[in-house]
C-alpha cells in the first residue's frame, strides 16, 4: 500500500479515478425547487400567522431562483 507521501511525490502511480455517475440534473434541480417552494408556502403561512420570519421566506425564494439558474446551467451543459 503506497503512502500519502509517495503518492504526492509520484502521482502517476495512483490508480485512475472511476468515472462520474450519470445523473438527471433536471430531476435533481426540480426536486430541490419543489422542496423550496413547499418551504416558501409554509414560511409565508407562518409569517402571516405571527411566529415566522421574513429571512426564512427570503431564503426559500433565493433557493427557488438559484434552482432555476441551475436548470438553465444544466440545459447548456448536458
Amino acid at each position: 500500500m503506497p503512502t500519502i507521501r509517495s503518492l504526492l511525490a509520484h502521482p502517476e502511480e495512483r490508480r485512475p479515478s472511476p468515472p462520474a455517475p450519470r445523473a438527471d440534473l433536471f430531476r435533481v434541480f426540480g426536486v430541490g425547487i419543489g422542496l423550496f417552494a413547499i418551504g416558501l408556502i409554509v414560511m409565508l403561512v407562518l409569517q402571516l400567522m405571527g411566529p415566522g420570519s421574513w429571512e426564512s421566506v427570503a431564503i426559500c425564494g433565493v433557493g427557488i431562483v438559484l434552482g432555476g439558474l441551475g436548470l438553465l446551467w444544466a440545459r447548456r451543459h448536458r
